[in-house]
């Protein structure tokens, strides 16, 4: 048993040494804190939101997988059939979405990994310098906001809160590490809601992976999933309990960037091997392919090609993309979408030539499949409240009139769509 024992140590920490698909040794579990600041007098007595986001919680999730806690506090509150994503229906997209109130091409962030022309450089989630950088996003995320109001915020990760932002960060904030458990950031958030008045953050963001990972790895009724739903819903019961017995007016918003489908891993589809790599940079995701021309005259031709042998994808140019999406030539702020681009059916997938996970999502955002989730509970929220579907655009313009920061800018999100939640 002991020789057992020791070799299965020695093995993990070969696999670790050689492929650092566990890398918890070099992990950054630092909180960072920007010195020098205090919430302003005009500001201590206002509200508190923690805006929670659970990526990749589908609409149904909490139904289908028994989330009690959710479920009860979404019914004392508010809960949304369902909330619309942006296309694409990818993590980084939404998450800076719903913190902007921009739509992707609006704020910049219009995949998971991308390319910038002026910069030629790519765009990617797994780069953590590119991801640091602030240069890469645009708008005003909320604790943007909610800094330049000289109200305090934290995060406890969201996507942009890593990066200077027009040299603005969170008072509070972590690099983005799966080393820390789920205890120990509650723990942290209670620190953070005792500490003094004038240090003590009012808006806090609060993100959990764990859902996300277990449907792409195993699919969206697993186990292993319906597990990882139970996991969190176990932790906002001791969030909810915990906020209350600090007696402070804290509202709890509820979010995920995106819903999940099973997809087709044994018929999967090939990007089409006739582009010309010296005429188009291509940038490829699971379920949606930019082409990039570096000869413009190269691409009605291509597009034309692309268009005879599409199947299992849709082909589009940049200027004919459904404007549904708000994703076309004239919506792309910063010239980052593709001149083409391949967008992959429901449950349909591009060849990436590794491992398939039999779920993901980045689909079309009108699709059921792709909604995501939204309750709201606190004492700013009317009770046991139903509303329908709506865009996450919107949930910006919420937060900010939840708080009472004002800003001059022109967003995608709109008060009056929310609005009537409040008491």
């Amino acid at each position: 048993m002991k020789r057992n024992s020791k070799f299965f140590v020695y093995s993990s920490l070969l696999f670790i040494f050689l492929f650092g698909t566990f890398n918890i040794f070099a992990q950054d579990t630092t909180q960072y804190i920007v010195p020098g600041r205090l919430n302003d007098s005009s500001q201590l007595n206002k509200p508190y939101v923690i805006l929670i986001s659970a990526d990749g919680f589908r609409y149904d999730f909490a139904k289908n997988h028994h989330a009690t806690n959710l479920l009860k506090f979404a019914n004392q509150g508010v809960e949304a059939a369902s909330m619309q994503p942006s296309f694409p229906s990818l993590t980084f997209p939404n998450h800076y979405s719903i913190a902007t109130g921009l739509y992707p091409a609006h704020h910049g962030i219009v995949d998971n990994r991308f390319y910038d022309y002026k910069k030629d450089k790519f765009y990617s989630i797994s780069n953590k310098k590119i991801v640091g950088d602030g240069t890469w996003y645009g708008g005003e995320p909320l604790w943007v906001l909610a800094e330049r109001h000289k109200m305090l915020s934290a995060s406890f990760f969201w996507v942009g809160s890593e990066a200077a932002i027009d040299h603005m960060r969170p008072t509070y904030y972590y690099n983005y590490s799966e080393a820390f458990t789920i205890d120990r950031r509650l723990e942290i958030l209670q620190d953070w809601l005792k500490m003094p008045a004038d240090m003590r953050p009012h808006l806090i963001t609060f993100y959990f992976p764990e859902v996300d990972h277990a449907a792409h790895a195993h699919g969206i009724n697993s186990k292993e999933t319906g597990d990882a739903v139970k996991l969190l819903d176990d932790a906002i019961g001791k969030m909810n309990a915990m906020c209350a017995k600090t007696g402070l007016p804290i509202n709890f918003i509820f979010v995920s960037d995106h819903g999940f489908v099973d997809v087709d891993t044994v018929n999967t589809l090939e990007v089409p091997s006739f582009i010309d790599t010296s005429k188009f940079i291509i940038s490829r995701g699971s379920s949606m392919v930019h082409l990039y021309a570096k000869d413009t005259c190269s691409i009605l031709s291509t597009y034309n090609s692309l268009k005879n042998v599409q199947k299992g994808y849709q082909t589009f140019l940049a200027n004919d993309v459904p404007s549904k999406w708000h994703y076309g030539k004239k919506d792309d702020c910063y010239n980052r979408i593709g001149d083409i681009i391949l967008v992959a059916d429901l449950a349909k997938i591009f060849s990436s030539g590794g491992r398939k996970n039999p779920a993901t999502h980045g689909f079309d955002n009108y699709t059921q499949e792709m909604q995501a989730t939204f309750y709201a509970w606190g004492p700013a929220f009317k009770q046991h409240l139903k509303i329908d579907r709506f865009e996450n655009v919107n949930v910006y313009p919420l937060i900010a009139h939840i708080l009472g920061l004002t800003y001059e800018y022109k967003i995608d999100g709109k008060l009056e769509v929310l609005k009537g939640i409040l008491k």
